[in-house]
């Protein structure tokens, strides 16, 4: 089982700041089968140039809850599942920062949907997600906001695995190279 994960945030590190808006799909290898979306009251006001790009206020997360409060709930979803994301680092770091936080040891195994992208998707100028998107024709519903983001990767991952991805991890799965694959 994958996790597809898109957060929004304070700021660009996960030391010092925090998870405003997180977006999980659960993908079976086939399908999407549970997904899981929240607004996230980051305990501190948002900065203007967060709130330029994400259209996330402190307004809208005045009354969602601290991650403290959704932590039991994404640790359950995350705790058998390899954790998915386009640039797996900034998520990654970001969500194990905030269950740490929270009183949750979690490491798991990642995936990056760039570096897979360019393994199995080649031959794109760019594989930001706004871009590799536009290039393969997929629609971002809500472009940096967690659920269009996170939906979005979905579409990209499964492009992947129909395109090779699915046999190589089947095959290879233990001896994934470092460009896709990372085990804490």
């Amino acid at each position: 089982m994958y996790a597809i994960v898109d957060i929004e945030t304070t700021g660009s590190s996960a030391f010092g700041n925090s998870i405003t808006e997180i977006a999980i799909f659960v993908h079976d290898g086939t399908k999407v089968v549970d997904e899981y979306h929240t607004l996230v009251n980051p305990g501190v006001p948002i900065p203007y140039f967060i709130t330029s790009l994400t259209g996330i206020n402190n307004a809208m997360v005045a009354g969602a809850p601290d991650f403290s409060e959704i932590a039991e709930k994404v640790h359950a979803i995350l705790s058998q599942t390899i954790f998915v994301a386009h640039n797996v680092g900034f998520d990654y770091s970001f969500v194990k920062n905030e269950l740490k936080l929270s009183g949750y040891q979690w490491d798991a195994e990642k995936l990056c949907t760039v570096r897979m992208g360019r393994k199995f998707l080649p031959g794109f100028e760019s594989y930001s997600l706004g871009r590799l998107c536009e290039s393969l024709d997929i629609e971002i519903e809500a472009r940096h906001r967690a659920y269009g983001d996170a939906k979005a990767t979905v579409e990209v991952f499964e492009r992947i695995l129909r395109n090779g991805g699915e046999q190589f991890f089947q095959s290879k799965y233990k001896l994934l190279n470092r460009q896709m694959y990372f085990k804490p």
